[in-house]
């Protein structure tokens, strides 16, 4: 589903972020995406999502070379995205989070009232659907922005350091979400630089360091 071809990103000319990286990743897969803060793993993900080009190499998202597409919208709604610090839109309560995504992707009134309780109930948050973010605890936030990100079915969620501020108790209960949301088929790439969650997770785990790719395997630990 996921290549990435040799793939380099330098900035300026003289600051490499990713360095000459090979990898892809299968339809279904958990993957998580480690390394120390500036490593390289928001790098990658930006070259996914087409918001940022290659210096060299290609990355491919289903054959499709993502960096010469003429429709970057279509590809965009194949991929959730899911931020350290929610994005939640303030004004909007979570129910109205959730549907004005899924109006975005072209969704009729009719499919919203019907899926966004369905989507609500996935991540846990039937009795939250008219609380507005300020009234929500930090886990609630993020649920809630899981739940926009999988509001218009994508194929990949792409999660960003979801975790990173959380305690510890709420960061178990959005690790074992977004595992909920792989086994109904969704490919999930996880971005972090937490140790215990990579460690009891025992998923593929691709680590980089200094835009290097130094480990690649799968039940992989943290080694940086």
């Amino acid at each position: 589903m996921i290549k990435f071809q040799s793939v380099s990103k330098i900035y300026l000319d003289t600051i490499t972020a990713v360095d000459n990286v090979s990898f892809q990743i299968d339809k279904g897969e958990f993957v998580c995406i480690v390394g120390k803060s500036g490593a390289g793993k928001t790098t990658l993900l930006k070259l996914l999502l087409a918001m940022e080009a290659p210096t060299k190499g290609n990355v491919f998202f289903k054959e499709s070379d993502v960096s010469k597409l003429e429709d970057i919208s279509k590809l965009r709604k194949e991929v959730g995205i899911v931020f350290q610090d929610y994005r939640l839109f303030p004004s909007k309560n979570v129910y109205e989070n959730i549907a004005y995504v899924m109006e975005l992707m072209g969704n009729t009134c009719r499919q919203i009232a019907t899926e966004v309780p369905q989507i609500l109930e996935i991540v846990g948050l039937e009795d939250r659907a008219y609380s507005f973010p300020f009234q929500l605890s930090g886990g609630e936030k993020q649920r809630a922005a899981i739940a926009r990100a999988i509001a218009h079915r994508p194929q990949v969620v792409l999660a960003d350091e979801p975790i990173g501020n959380l305690d510890p108790y709420y960061t178990q209960d959005i690790i074992k979400l977004l595992k909920k949301i792989n086994q109904m088929g969704t490919t999930v790439i996880l971005a972090t630089h937490s140790k215990e969650v990579i460690d009891n997770l025992g998923e593929r785990v691709i680590s980089i360091d200094r835009g290097k790719i130094i480990m690649d395997e799968k039940n992989g630990r943290f080694i940086i």
